[in-house]
């Protein structure tokens, strides 16, 4: 509980800082699909931000670990998911331009947000007396 509590307030802060940087620091030097690409990133964390909470309150009232594993599924989905699509846009402005093998890490990324979002419905529907 503890864990996924405080990798909840780590992807928040996180989301908040590239956020910002998004909007104030990289309008200017990225296309705007790339701008676009990056917001959907940082949106796609913030969401997953409010699940990793809710699932670690759920263990905390039902006691299921499987709301546990939903919250990690969702931390990797946020690192493969977003981070890939931080890195893919940005890399022209950060000289790692030969990252490209990163975009089929991304569907991966999705990939496990769907499989965290099963988990949580699998665990709801095992708690449920």
């Amino acid at each position: 509980m503890k864990f996924t509590i405080s990798a909840a307030g780590i992807m928040g802060v996180l989301a908040v800082i590239l956020g910002a940087f998004g909007a104030h620091g990289l309008k200017p030097v990225i296309t705007p699909d790339a701008l676009d690409a990056y917001r959907t990133g940082v949106s796609y964390q913030f969401f997953h931000v409010f699940a990793i909470i809710a699932c670690g309150i759920l263990y905390q009232i039902t006691g299921k670990k499987g709301f546990l594993l939903a919250a990690k599924l969702f931390i990797i989905g946020i690192i493969l998911f977003s981070g890939s699509i931080y890195l893919l846009t940005t890399r022209e402005i950060t000289g790692l331009s030969g990252i490209g093998f990163l975009g089929p890490i991304t569907p991966l990324g999705g990939l496990t947000f769907i499989a965290g979002w099963c988990t949580v419905i699998y665990s709801a529907l095992k708690s449920v007396k």
